[in-house]
């Protein structure tokens, strides 16, 4: 049984991505064979890993399937596995998986609707994710307040957020009118309420967020909030093309007990 470092071995079996668990390490919540796991250590499937005192079941990891779905997250759910305070999660409506579990891609706040990639490829979450694969996201954003060019001349020039500079790489109007206004806008980072700061900075209130796109992967007009569906296969080529990683097989016909969506042609 090869070795290999234990970030790589947990998130190839989806138990989270490789900054997840290489924090994990560092915070000494991962115990290999009864002795605290440093960064740098490497294991096997073989081994008794053990995060928070709970037994990892890595024996499947040998058979692992990658999957990803795209899920339509609607407003008032929270992109968590539990709430404390009681909230909707967007894991209630996912599809059960007996040897992996699902990651999502980023995070959409609670009162931000639209596109949300979930994946049990904690190597291709990882890069997803990591601000230098420069992956864009694009939003359709309801915007209260009039709008003038020198608003949108700002925000594709960048403008000073607490946390660095930020812009828009696109700006559309989308039409509308008066407090029904949408444009669609592209970034590719993934910080905190970016969008909404944005257009707060030059003193305009977003009524309504959207993800509608993150990379080469688009939101289905038919795809209800609240449902999910399995990649398309050249979907599935193309997320994992997007940051440079071997087109991995695509996953057997599913067997999940929930309800499945079929594919739109």
């Amino acid at each position: 049984m090869t070795e290999e470092r234990i970030q790589k071995l947990l998130a190839r079996a989806g138990y989270g991505s490789r900054r997840a668990v290489e924090r994990w390490l560092e915070e000494g919540l991962i115990t290999v064979n009864g002795k605290q796991a440093k960064l740098g250590d490497k294991a096997t499937s073989e081994d008794q890993i053990y995060l928070r005192d709970e037994l990892l079941h890595l024996k499947s990891v040998e058979h692992f399937r990658p999957r990803t779905i795209i899920y339509h997250k609607p407003a008032g759910e929270v992109v968590t596995r539990s709430d404390p305070e009681g909230r909707r999660t967007v894991f209630d409506k996912l599809p059960t998986m007996k040897t992996s579990r699902w990651i999502p891609v980023g995070r959409l706040d609670i009162n931000t609707m639209g596109l949300l990639l979930l994946t049990n490829d904690g190597e291709l979450a990882n890069r997803l994710m990591h601000p230098s694969s420069e992956i864009d996201r694009e939003y359709a954003v309801r915007v209260l307040g009039k709008v003038s060019e020198e608003n949108l001349q700002a925000l594709r020039k960048g403008v000073e957020l607490e946390d660095g500079i930020a812009r828009f790489d696109d700006i559309k109007d989308a039409g509308g009118e008066g407090a029904n206004h949408w444009y669609h806008v592209v970034l590719h980072e993934g910080r905190n309420r970016e969008v909404r700061r944005l257009w707060e900075s030059q003193g305009l209130k977003v009524s309504r967020l959207s993800r509608v796109r993150f990379g080469p992967i688009q939101l289905d007009r038919w795809l209800k909030p609240g449902r999910w569906r399995a990649l398309k296969p050249h979907e599935f080529k193309a997320i994992y093309e997007s940051v440079n990683l071997p087109v991995p097989d695509m996953p057997e016909k599913s067997t999940d007990k929930k309800k499945k969506f079929k594919w739109k042609k």
